[in-house]
């Protein structure tokens, strides 16, 4: 499991780098919003760069609006801790040194409910 929050975690990184439609920028004080979008118009990924380089929040959404993985940048690092949502898992990644320290996952269980 952890070779595959690993490999999320390498595909979300090189999601921002791999667009291959023009992101929307928008000057937000010493930062610059970036928001990426599916041809289906929906947001795919939003967050900050700072000099060049990835800062701040981060977040990732699938084609219908749900989220996919959020998480902090500094100087272009990942830190803290990083949310992975995948069907009914929810995976958090605590980064160190732009390295995955630790991984924590959960799974939605399915109730029943009695009428």
């Amino acid at each position: 499991m952890k070779r595959y929050l690993i490999a999320v975690a390498l595909v979300f990184s090189g999601m921002i780098y791999a667009q291959d439609s023009k992101p929307v920028l928008e000057p937000f004080g010493k930062k610059v919003k970036a928001t990426y979008f599916y041809d289906n118009g929906q947001v795919q990924q939003e967050g900050y760069f700072e000099n060049g380089k990835l800062e701040g929040y981060w977040v990732a959404y699938n084609e219908d609006g749900t989220k996919k993985a959020s998480g902090f940048y500094k100087d272009g690092a990942k830190v803290g801790k990083w949310f992975f949502w995948k069907e009914v898992n929810l995976s958090e990644v605590d980064y160190s040194n732009n390295a995955i320290a630790m991984v924590k996952t959960w799974k939605q269980e399915a109730v029943a409910v009695k009428n």
